[in-house]
């Protein structure tokens, strides 16, 4: 999602070369990227991927996953309105195809859900909002349409993202009631300091055979530990992005401390840390690393080397519970 914002389409190439060499095999974005999502840069990330297919011609090398636009005032510019219906969800896909000169996504999701809830930050269930929430359940309609793009071999499968343990089983239940396909994941934030997924979600992950892939398992790159080391640059996402405050609270730059003591103790760079902890969960399909450098795309590649054993779990898991949870 840094393609065309922070890297260059020569970086994003770069990138991805290292990454398919060294045996990644899952290739992530959506067509509202590059965020923040803006309409100069609106579909930027996609036709990076685009022009790296086809001047490497490596399709059937890899995974690759797209997203469908929610519902946001702030993206108008990629439709408006935005609907989970027949009409945007072709659109959409036709777009998504185009932009990365590609018949097919083999993983298609929805960003986010229609109606009121609690993603993006919000910790609990806005119950005070809901009876001016205007959304009727329309999930068989929208399983019908992602169906139809199965058949018609747009798309191989259909995830979920930023969705709550409600919808994922209202989807399965839908799909296994109406003999459609059932999602086969769920794009959810996972992190050492956002691990609501654990609750209810995660049950649903292991009996549902629904895997996370787990998003900003590095919280922005504050679980770099550079911003408390002084390393981060003037560039780097958490400075110029000011208004993406999810990862900028106090009590997650002092779990994030606590954190890097950890790594500091054991030898072990925060960074490989907080992405190993991540693999280690039973839950997790894929582990969704992003970075702006070469460097920092070798760092995080490598932390697949690394095993959590049972002690540095248990200081982990001291930190979680004296300050869980400060970046949902």
């Amino acid at each position: 999602m840094t393609f065309g914002e922070q890297n260059s389409e020569a970086e994003g190439h770069d990138q991805l070369d290292y990454a398919l060499k060294k045996g990644i095999n899952f290739i992530d974005t959506a067509e509202m990227y590059a965020v923040p999502g803006r309409k100069e840069t609106q579909g930027s990330t996609e036709r990076i991927i685009g022009s790296w297919i086809k001047a490497r011609k490596n399709r059937d090398q890899f995974i690759l996953a797209s997203k469908v636009t929610g519902p946001s005032a702030g993206l108008a510019h990629i439709r408006n309105p935005l609907k989970f219906n027949r009409e945007q969800i072709n659109t959409a896909i036709e777009g998504s195809l185009q932009r990365l000169q590609t018949d097919y996504v083999d993983l298609y999701q929805l960003h986010w859900p229609e109606r009121k809830t609690n993603f993006f930050g919000k910790r609990g269930y806005p119950t005070a909002e809901s009876p001016t929430d205007q959304w009727k359940d329309n999930l068989h309609s929208i399983i019908e349409v992602l169906n139809d793009l199965v058949k018609a071999g747009k798309i191989r499968h259909w995830g979920l993202s930023n969705e709550t343990a409600w919808g994922a089983m209202r989807y399965l239940h839908l799909a296994e009631m109406h003999d459609l396909p059932r999602p086969v994941s769920i794009q959810n934030p996972y992190s050492l300091l956002n691990r609501l997924y654990e609750v209810g979600l995660s049950e649903v992950s292991i009996r549902e055979n629904c895997g996370l892939l787990a998003y900003s398992p590095m919280a922005f790159g504050l679980l770099s530990g550079k911003y408390h080391t002084g390393m981060a640059r003037d560039a780097a996402r958490l400075n110029i992005f000011k208004q993406m405050s999810r990862y900028n609270s106090d009590n997650s730059h002092e779990a994030t401390a606590k954190y890097l003591a950890i790594a500091e103790k054991y030898d072990i760079s925060l960074a490989q840390l907080s992405l190993a902890f991540v693999n280690t969960r039973p839950f997790v399909t894929a582990n969704i690393i992003g970075a702006t450098s070469m460097e920092q795309l070798r760092e995080n590649i490598d932390s697949i080397q690394l095993e959590i054993s049972p002690e540095i779990m248990k200081e982990i898991n001291a930190v979680h519970e004296q300050i869980p949870n400060p970046a949902p």
